[in-house]
């Protein structure tokens, strides 16, 4: 892991953790009470904050900042490169 990526790991762990605790004792079964909608939305954020650190941990944010600088300096060539077109005017006579 490269320096500043552990700490997402560990949150990993953590949220891995009290997933795995808490989904026993969730009522995520039982007609649609407040325990149930607690446990669903509950479960969901859990999730949520294993995809963010997941993502965090396999991305290669090096590479994604040069694709991003690459394509704003092709921008700016572009840009650059085309004068701005004055409206022609016709005579009407």
């Amino acid at each position: 892991m490269n320096s500043g990526k552990w700490k997402h790991g560990i949150y990993l762990l953590a949220a891995l953790g009290m997933l795995l605790y808490a989904l026993p004792r969730l009522e995520l079964g039982s007609p649609w009470s407040f325990a149930t909608v607690f446990g669903v939305l509950w479960s969901a954020l859990a999730l949520l904050v294993i995809a963010a650190n997941l993502r965090v941990l396999l991305s290669d944010r090096e590479r994604e900042r040069r694709r991003v600088a690459a394509i704003r300096r092709q921008r700016a060539m572009h840009n650059c490169k085309l004068p701005e077109k004055k409206p022609e005017r016709r005579y009407r006579g």
